[in-house]
């Protein structure tokens, strides 16, 4: 079974996670501080991460900002704030999914099961899940190693990020609503609104600005979706 990594400074909220998913089967290591975290996740990664906003220290989003330098781990967000925009700010670092407190440990469950799917299913070595690599013009995405490039250099994505690429490189020109985009990238348990597929397309734009500060192959028809341009 996966090992879950669980980052809050409530005491009392890691001790029922950690029985409840001990429970499930799962390996949970604990942490109470997001610089101690970002240590352990940065030097041996688990399979999938909980992280919390609020935390001394160091807070959820800046550890979140940090790791994704370097990893792809997918980041579950728990926070009990309410104001929207820290969840746009969640997804626009990195974020794969976010939920507020208080919430439903079994919720919790489902949302952990889904991204796990999500990721093993493009994971290499997966059984009977070999799929040809996507050529657009400058950009090329392997689904079977997970990897993107553009112009030759490598694009570090997200599981979430390289589903919703996918999605929109699979039939260049046509137009994919955020519906459409949400059914590529999420399980049916797993609700998101326009904003969360927003803000997804937004870090995706960033990062190949990154390399190429002329790209411009995703279109956003406004009150429509996106589509992919080849050029």
């Amino acid at each position: 079974m996966a090992t879950i990594a669980l980052v809050d400074d409530d005491e009392n909220i890691l001790t029922s996670l950690k029985i409840f998913f001990e429970q499930e089967g799962y390996t949970v290591r604990t942490y109470t501080d997001g610089a101690a975290a970002l240590t352990a996740l940065s030097e041996a990664p688990p399979d999938i991460a909980i992280l919390d906003i609020k935390m001394p220290r160091m807070d959820g989003v800046e550890v979140l900002r940090r790791l994704r330098q370097a990893s792809n781990l997918p980041v579950i967000f728990l926070t009990s704030k309410d104001d929207e925009m820290d969840e746009v700010v969640g997804f626009n670092v990195g974020a794969d999914d976010y939920i507020k407190k208080p919430f439903s440990q079994r919720l919790l469950s489902e949302r952990v099961k889904a991204l796990l799917r999500r990721t093993r299913a493009g994971a290499p070595g997966t059984e009977g899940n070999d799929k040809k690599p996507i050529v657009r013009g400058e950009l090329s995405l392997d689904p079977n190693r997970h990897a993107c490039t553009w112009k030759g250099e490598q694009v570090r994505l997200t599981v979430t990020e390289f589903l919703i690429l996918q999605a929109l490189a699979q039939r260049p020109g046509y137009v994919k609503s955020r519906d459409q985009l949400m059914d590529a990238a999420y399980d049916d348990q797993v609700y998101v609104d326009d904003r969360t597929i927003d803000s997804h397309i937004k870090r995706l734009r960033k990062k190949f600005r990154d390399i190429d500060g002329n790209f411009d192959a995703i279109e956003t028809l406004y009150g429509v979706g996106y589509r992919y341009n080849e050029s």
